[in-house]
């Protein structure tokens, strides 16, 4: 224990910038302690440990890897998702979604995501503030980044167009991740989910929620009317994943100018610039954590049993062993290999999905505002484990 060092989650140094905090300790050693007001966390520091902790069967999620909401008690039933499973449960639920959840399904979707991407870029200008500079800023996270994840999660799963503002509503509050407004959204979202559930089995059609109930294991294993609906709570969630990823990548593109010409020069570059933006400033900075089953050996360090570990993305994705000059953004980098959408039993489901969404609103974005500007510094939430903004305010130029 006296070899491995400790970093304080109230720290101001790692508030402001806990990206850079987890590469420093990783210079000195593969495994840290993370510790914050009356809890500690193993922290995994480095590329190869980090990727062999998140597919180890030793390590398992469960509820106590999440904080749950206080919510009203016809709720639980859904609270579990398949994220806090392990072995055979989440083996049987990964097999039954997994055909809904391929690249192939994540490309068939496009042209729908492009619509709803191309209408949030028409409504743009008409959000503009004369607060700031020249035509006005935009704050592209409130009137774009935020709410497009959960107008594709509405198409994908047939929520009426008359009660798509709703949904938006609701994701702006699931997108504080926590307090009474986003407790208080649960329950109609999962009314919401229900009903979507039960037009899908009366009449199937060409969304997720009818292509989940579609598929049938051999032995005759599907997905139950609880499950189905989990699973739409579980998209919500994770359509945070693409908010807070697009709203990062135009401010880091727009910080590193020579990398944004070179995507704006050549749009084929998008689908690598999107997981190299995964690598440099995905929003997950920690993963969920693990509770050890056993001792286990990490690092050369023995984490006792029963002991949460977590994995810091950002130190593993710029481990030197792994990755050349990992502190240079490249948009031509391979950057395969990135553990952003984690690693293992649970790596990330809608992984595809998320890349799709991505490149089509930062392709769509530049292509439509090739003026496009940060109208002043990204403002960025003090949080060690989520890197996201609490705006993008910025100049749209000039339509293309």
């Amino acid at each position: 224990m006296a070899d491995v060092p400790e970093l304080d989650m109230t720290d101001l140094a790692l508030l402001r910038d806990p990206s850079a905090a987890y590469v420093r300790a990783a210079d000195g050693s593969p495994v840290a302690r993370l510790t914050g007001p009356g809890f500690a966390f193993w922290v995994v520091l480095r590329h190869a440990e980090g990727r062999a902790v998140l597919a180890d069967p030793r390590l398992r999620t469960d509820e106590a890897s999440y904080q749950r909401p206080d919510v009203p008690a016809g709720c639980l039933p859904y609270m579990t998702t398949m994220s806090e499973l392990n072995g055979a449960e989440h083996a049987r639920l990964r097999r039954l979604v997994a055909p809904a959840f391929t690249p192939r399904q994540a490309e068939r979707f496009r042209p729908r995501v492009e619509r709803i991407v191309d209408a949030l870029l028409d409504e743009l200008p008409g959000h503009r503030s004369d607060d700031g500079p020249g035509d006005g800023t935009v704050d592209l996270l409130a009137h774009f980044a935020r709410p497009l994840p959960m107008e594709v999660i509405c198409e994908l799963t047939g929520i009426p167009a008359a009660d798509r503002p709703r949904w938006r509503a609701w994701g702006a509050d699931v997108a504080a991740g926590h307090g009474a407004a986003f407790a208080e959204a649960i329950p109609g979202i999962l009314e919401g989910a229900k009903a979507a559930v039960a037009r899908a089995r009366a009449e199937p059609g060409d969304d997720l929620i009818s292509e989940l109930a579609r598929v049938q294991e051999e032995d005759g294993d599907r997905l139950s009317e609880t499950e189905l609906v989990t699973m739409v709570w579980q998209l919500v969630l994770a359509g945070q994943t693409p908010t807070n990823l697009i709203a990062n990548s135009v401010a880091a593109l727009h910080e590193h100018p020579d990398q944004l010409a070179a995507l704006r020069a050549d749009p084929a570059l998008m689908p690598g610039a999107v997981e190299e933006l995964m690598r440099w400033c995905g929003p997950q900075l920690l993963t969920i954590p693990r509770f050890t089953t056993e001792d286990v050996e990490i690092g050369g360090v023995t984490v006792p049993k029963g002991e949460p570990v977590t994995v810091a993305i950002p130190a593993a994705n710029r481990d030197p062993r792994v990755f050349a000059d990992p502190g240079r953004f490249d948009v031509r980098r391979d950057a395969a290999g990135q553990l952003g959408f984690a690693h293992g039993p649970h790596f990330c489901a809608g992984a595809s999905l998320a890349r799709v969404q991505t490149a089509v609103a930062l392709g769509s974005l530049l292509r439509r505002f090739p003026g496009l500007a940060l109208a002043g510094p990204p403002q960025r939430v003090p949080d060690p484990g989520t890197a996201r903004l609490l705006s993008l305010p910025v100049t749209l130029g000039a339509a293309g």
